[in-house]
């Protein structure tokens, strides 16, 4: 069996940006990670936490934690996103890989602004094959440049977002230089099944955001963009919401192998007082049903 090893991420601490007032400062984000028991972060926006290695690298050490990966955004369905995707890409890599961590989680550009209406046409099947390839040659790159594993994230509003959507995407990246980052949260609101791609790719499950959806608001929020489901608490605390978890951790401890499972509640934005409690009762609740320990 393997070991799924606990961690959580600026997301569950209301942190969308890099700067942006109404979010947790990063000093009492580092903090309250370590108070609540964990021991392992994702970097978070490029700027959030400091962006200076040898500063952020004192930081992590002072708290007791170490970093699993950076988290970045693509334009690889774009003709001309190289350029724009890489000068991004590259520093937040760079950083990630001076804290030691060997994963680096890309997300897509959205199709659907913020008003909820599209912004950008879906990608066809032309265009989800040449943005695979070029999603493939980034993994590629960061490998070879950086020493980090590509992990492709999807999301709500995103040009890889529902189920079919990302088997395509699995389907036209290589595996020796990109798999999923399975967020659990994004999955389920896209309507799609955790178990089922689980099962069905279990050599290409690389890393995972652990996350629930709250039924009843995903229901009443049809239409809206995905900031404004935030916003109206779409996404919950465990065990409230779906996909149960339990079944999600047996399945992913069943791979037989060591995979980072990050604790990702997206609450932007929130009240300072909020995170900490609910980090600890998650950490509580994901030990008990089978999450790794945080140390």
């Amino acid at each position: 069996m393997g070991t799924v090893n606990i961690g959580t991420a600026p997301d569950s601490w209301g942190v969308w940006y890099a700067d942006d007032p109404q979010q947790t400062p990063w000093t009492r984000f580092l903090d309250e990670v370590a108070a609540a028991g964990y021991t392992r972060i994702e970097l978070g926006p490029y700027g959030y936490l400091p962006t200076d290695p040898v500063r952020l690298k004192d930081e992590l050490d002072r708290h007791g934690l170490t970093m699993t990966a950076g988290t970045t955004f693509e334009q690889l369905h774009r003709p001309d996103g190289w350029e724009s995707t890489w000068r991004d890409v590259a520093r937040t890599a760079e950083l990630t890989a001076a804290m030691g961590a060997k994963h680096l989680v890309v997300m897509p550009s959205m199709w659907r602004g913020d008003d909820g209406e599209a912004v950008e046409e879906r990608l066809d099947h032309e265009g989800q094959a040449r943005h695979g390839r070029a999603v493939t040659e980034l993994g590629r790159r960061l490998a070879e440049e950086f020493g980090l594993q590509t992990q492709y994230h999807p999301h709500a509003d995103g040009h890889v977002d529902t189920q079919d959507t990302v088997e395509r995407l699995l389907e036209e990246t290589d595996g020796e230089y990109v798999n999923l980052c399975l967020d659990t949260g994004h999955i389920s609101y896209c309507g799609g099944d955790n178990l089922e791609l689980i099962q069905k790719y279990p050599d290409r499950i690389g890393y995972v955001h652990l996350k629930q959806v709250d039924p009843e608001v995903l229901a009443e929020v049809d239409g809206l963009s995905f900031d404004e489901a935030v916003r109206r608490g779409v996404m919950c605390e465990p065990p409230n919401g779906v996909p149960e978890l339990p079944p999600v951790l047996a399945a992913l401890a069943a791979l037989d192998v060591d995979v980072f499972a990050i604790v990702e509640q997206d609450m932007y934005p929130c009240a300072p007082d909020v995170p900490l409690p609910i980090a600890e009762r998650t950490l509580a609740y994901l030990r008990s049903h089978g999450g790794g320990e945080s140390r």
